[in-house]
């Protein structure tokens, strides 16, 4: 398949090394990278149609956790930013739902997209082992969001399919902690939580290619307010080979171990 048909590579030549460099840039500086209109008009149509029909086999969750997607510590009330709940609630399709002829598999598997998320991100990246876990898609109906967190893997890479009409906005603040230095800025967090310090919003329209640092970076996807879903994609890598997500979050995000 031309591969031309599917992805805009006239507005971004991802095998061009001095667009590469770019890439690499801001996303080194800003901690994030949206690359706008990375699918073609028809991809989009065609890709928002295939997550409609599969729409019905997605496992929807609840979560209440903290910032820090770790376990309570007793050593703090329930209250301090530490312990403090946020609430996160999708659904989710998984790898071996989605469709063997997708685009979706086109686009994952394809080795220059491969080579251009190595040289931009700089690291080594596999896909995951396990059955479930390299391309999911997931779904924000009304009323549902994504809580306030910090991530355990040091990038994301997600493919917008369908905006919201109204609500499900992507909001962050770039480096707030240093896990790197064992900084946890508890101070700094709560500021944000709390509207004490105000995020940015990270725009992407449908079709765009996000690629995210979220390690240090506070994020959350605001509760959606319309009918119309949040329609995101997330192509999920590891940086060793041979590794699969943990038996505790498959449960908790597709209900199933296999």
């Amino acid at each position: 398949m031309n591969l031309e048909t599917i992805v805009n590579l006239k507005l971004h030549p991802i095998q061009d090394s001095s667009y590469i460099q770019k890439c690499k840039d801001q996303l080194d500086s800003k901690g994030a990278l949206v690359m706008e209109n990375f699918l073609n008009s028809d991809t989009v149509e065609y890709l928002q149609n295939e997550a409609c029909e599969v729409r019905p086999l997605a496992y929807f969750c609840h979560q209440n956790h903290n910032a820090y997607l770790l376990d309570p510590d007793p050593d703090y009330p329930a209250e301090h930013i530490r312990n403090l709940e946020q609430v996160s609630d999708k659904g989710c399709i998984t790898h071996d739902q989605v469709p063997e002829n997708s685009l979706l598999r086109t686009i994952y598997e394809w080795p220059d997209f491969r080579i251009f998320l190595k040289q931009v991100l700089g690291e080594l990246i596999f896909p995951y082992a396990d059955t479930l876990s390299s391309i999911n898609i997931n779904y924000y109906e009304q009323g549902q969001q994504l809580g306030w967190h910090f991530d355990n893997a040091s990038f994301a890479v997600t493919l917008m399919l369908q905006s919201p009409g109204q609500g499900g906005e992507f909001e962050y603040r770039e480096k707030v902690r240093n896990s790197e230095k064992g900084d946890s800025a508890f101070a700094d967090t709560e500021a944000v939580i709390k509207g004490k310090l105000k995020p940015k919003t990270l725009a992407m329209g449908d079709g765009a290619l996000v690629l995210f640092r979220g390690r240090n970076s506070l994020h959350r996807v605001a509760p959606v307010v319309s009918d119309q879903a949040r329609i995101l994609v997330t192509l999920n890598f590891n940086t060793e080979p041979g590794i699969m997500l943990s038996e505790l979050a498959r449960m908790a995000f597709f209900g199933r171990l296999a």
